[in-house]
């Protein structure tokens, strides 16, 4: 990124979306080291001299009510986290958040990955009590900043969907041979048509490769790298990152979409999905889920059936998963992202070449997941 492109994107979008004014108190509570953290933890704020509280630990310890209790003390009155951060929060229980004064919070965010409709009602019905706006922000770490998100008091909102697109923000849809979708209820390729303050400039050392990962694909334009959905009101949708978009003899579904679905059910309370390969579909579906608390004792082989035919009914047969894995959590950083790529290598029974697993809040996990996994593969589940 240039310094002064990336300096004015980050200061105005932090102030635009999250509707900051002098004296708020803002949490963005993600790792410092990842992208989220240097955009709204570190720069944004600090251009607009905002008063800004940062966060390290996990949102589960002591307990599930360590941000409420951040928020009672503090007096916060913007707060950004992951979806992922706050189903394993929901999955805990409604009393942790109503023990606290939340009555400062003016605007709650979302980031990092797609946020399914039942956390975001959770997120705003009950931490909100039903008075915050949810900014559900899109964005990469190549973009600098914010592309595509509602504006407090301002984007009707809908649940789960990232909704319209920032101040001068032109995003297009295109099919995966190029051919531009116009209009709305369209699917497909999410680029961005024109430029902005805060978009990257190249790759340190590699700018050929700068060239070819975002500007080849689809010439002309930025590719993101995720499907999106574009619906009758041109709210947009994403639906995640177009090599999570799973083809299932010949139906391509999108991960987000399946997640959801799981997830929705009372006996699920998180959902990762990922492709296997499957000699007669190509590729199956394989999904790991944490069970919620009344299912927890379930039988393993019941659960299974009542979540595939959950989705079945959800979706459609094809969305259905082939196995599912129960685990009693998923791989996340610090601040609550899932780290997809593990999933991936576990489902695929590549456990020795995990890659870097250093930002992970509990790597123990890896090795509960590994171990069912292996149960699994060998017909003991």
């Amino acid at each position: 990124h240039t310094t002064g492109g990336y300096l004015v994107f980050a200061a105005f979008t932090h102030k635009m979306i999250f509707d900051y004014h002098e004296g708020d108190v803002y949490a963005c509570v993600a790792d410092i080291g990842w992208v989220t953290g240097h955009t709204y933890i570190v720069y944004g704020p600090l251009a607009n001299g905002a008063t800004s509280v940062v966060f390290e630990s996990t949102p589960l310890y002591p307990d599930a009510g360590r941000y409420w209790d951040m928020i009672q003390r503090h007096k916060i009155n913007q707060f950004y986290t992951a979806p992922t951060a706050i189903r394993a929060i929901q999955r805990e229980g409604d009393e942790f958040p109503k023990k606290y004064d939340r009555s400062s919070l003016r605007v709650l965010g979302t980031v990092g990955e797609p946020i399914n409709p039942e956390a975001w009602m959770w997120y705003h019905d009950v931490v909100g009590e039903k008075k915050c706006p949810i900014v559900d922000t899109w964005w990469q770490t190549e973009t600098g900043g914010i592309l595509i998100t509602s504006l407090p008091g301002v984007t009707v909102m809908k649940p789960g969907s990232a909704t319209l697109p920032f101040f001068g923000v032109k995003p297009v849809l295109v099919t995966a041979e190029g051919d531009r979708l116009e209009g709305n209820d369209q699917r497909g390729h999410l680029c961005i048509e024109m430029s902005w303050p805060g978009i990257a400039r190249t790759v340190y050392g590699d700018h050929s490769r700068f060239i070819q990962t975002y500007f080849t694909t689809h010439k002309g334009l930025y590719f993101t790298g995720d499907a999106c959905r574009r619906d009758e009101d041109g709210y947009y949708w994403i639906i995640g990152r177009v090599d999570d978009v799973i083809n299932v003899a010949g139906h391509r579904l999108g991960t987000a979409e399946i997640e959801s679905s799981i997830a929705a059910h009372d006996f699920a309370a998180e959902a990762a999905v990922v492709g296997v390969p499957h000699d007669l579909k190509g590729t199956a579906i394989f999904a790991f889920v944490v069970p919620s608390k009344e299912a927890e004792e379930m039988d393993k082989k019941e659960l299974f059936k009542v979540l595939r035919n959950h989705v079945r009914e959800d979706i459609s047969p094809i969305a259905a998963p082939e196995q599912i894995l129960f685990a009693r959590g998923l791989p996340k950083t610090r601040s609550g992202k899932v780290m997809r790529r593990i999933l991936r290598k576990i489902a695929n029974g590549e456990y020795s070449d995990l890659g870097n697993t250093t930002t992970l809040a509990d790597p123990t996990i890896v090795d509960n997941l590994i171990s069912a996994h292996k149960d699994i593969s060998e017909g003991v589940k």
